[in-house]
């Protein structure tokens, strides 16, 4: 079913992925009109890393994971934490996710992602080149272990990255350069990893400018709509009591809610992170990672964001204050002169995760609606990309060829 190229489009979510794929469909000069159920980067896209560091955006599920045990998962200290359920939704999509932590799988998964990552970074300098906040360069990028036998983790993922047809520069630096050049980092760490190349952001003000770009372009956006239904007849598409050409649904770790009657029965898991800032006596240039405990840190605004954990619960469950203090507790033993018990902006977000760690982009089995969403923890890094690319299908009605294994209907 062919249908005419829209010239008005709903968005809906004013996350990173709905923003950029906004801003690109403005490109295509079709009128936009963003909604969001809270406010701008209200969900995932606040208080993560804001890594773009497209070397090693790899799929989520993968061998390493199922390393963790049983025990382990079930610990709420534990890097990832399943709390004991008896959901079936829930159970499902582990069962689903535990079958793709194959390398086979992973290396399926990976090919897909290559194109993506490719052109991350071209896709961002295009959007921020009109706007007053920008991304840095992550010259400094460390990914710091206790032990060089930590790090062979990570090497080993570079070489299937490479394998994957992705080029991806670094430095091995072992405990003393790495604290040389990051000062920040504890005496317990002996190795690490310069990744060359990358970039990072601030998320918040940076999504709130991609906004405010938006509709400085023409767009509209409306705030604190709650979009429970979107109803399409021969006429269009209504979303909020208005009708449209065609709907994107960017709705994050809520996706499968609005997408599920329009042909989607991939499941989307709220996979919840946690962060928080402090101070710290001297600031690291550049984002820090531990790997193995799975910590990230950025500099931002002068403070230090410290995220981390995986959690798969529901997105609207209470914060759990046991998963900050893990984070603090690894923390404490991976950086020196930090204030990590004055912390600030205590937050937890839901990343939108998938049981192949691929996203969901692309038409849904309404030729109107479209899906954008599912990046698990690359939705900062991959939006506007994916944005980039889902606004080229709306737009000409030719779907590019890395949408392909994306394809919301698989």
């Amino acid at each position: 079913m062919s249908t005419p190229a829209p010239e008005r489009v709903a968005v809906v979510g004013a996350g990173m992925v709905g923003l950029a794929c906004a801003w690109y469909l403005q490109e295509h000069g079709v009128d936009v009109t963003v909604m969001e159920r809270d406010d701008v980067a209200a969900g995932s896209s606040w208080g993560n890393a804001g890594w773009l560091t497209p070397a090693i955006a790899t799929p989520l599920p993968e061998p390493a994971v199922l390393r963790y045990g049983l025990r382990a998962v079930l610990s709420p200290g534990s890097p990832v934490y399943v709390p004991p359920t008896t959901d079936p939704r829930l159970l499902r999509f582990l069962a689903g996710f535990a079958r793709n932590c194959t390398m086979p799988r992973w290396r399926r998964a990976m090919d897909a992602l290559v194109p993506l990552n490719a052109g991350a970074l071209d896709a961002f300098a295009r959007i921020e080149a009109g706007l007053p906040e920008r991304t840095r360069p992550a010259d400094q990028f460390l990914a710091a272990y206790r032990t060089p036998r930590e790090r062979e983790t990570l090497l080993q993922e570079i070489e299937h990255i490479r394998a994957a047809g992705q080029d991806v520069e670094f430095d091995l630096l072992d405990g003393d350069q790495a604290r040389s050049q990051e000062p920040a980092l504890s005496a317990g760490i002996t190795a690490a990893i310069r990744l060359r190349g990358q970039r990072f952001l601030d998320p918040a003000p940076f999504v709130h400018a991609l906004a405010d770009d938006v509709v400085a372009r023409g767009g509209t956006l409306v705030r604190e709509q709650h979009v429970d239904d979107v109803t399409t007849t021969t006429d269009g598409v209504t979303v909020g009591g208005r009708t449209f050409d065609a709907v994107v649904l960017a709705t994050g770790a809520r996706l499968g809610t609005l997408a599920r009657r329009f042909g989607v029965r991939r499941l989307v898991q709220a996979g919840r992170g946690y962060s928080f800032t402090v101070k710290v006596d001297q600031l690291p240039q550049g984002p820090v990672y531990f790997p193995a405990q799975r910590v990230a840190c950025s500099p931002a605004r002068g403070r230090l964001r410290v995220a981390g954990m995986m959690e798969f619960r529901p997105v609207d469950a209470a914060p759990d204050p046991r998963r900050i203090r893990a984070l603090v507790d690894a923390a404490s033993q991976l950086l020196d002169g930090a204030d990590l018990e004055h912390r600030e902006d205590e937050w937890v977000g839901a990343r939108p995760c998938t049981v192949d760690g691929l996203p969901l982009v692309g038409r849904s089995a309404d030729p109107r609606v479209f899906v954008a969403g599912g990046h698990g923890m690359w939705g900062i890094a991959l939006g506007p990309v994916t944005g980039r690319l889902l606004a080229e299908q709306i737009a000409t009605g030719r779907p590019p060829a890395a949408l392909a294994p994306l394809d919301p209907l698989r």
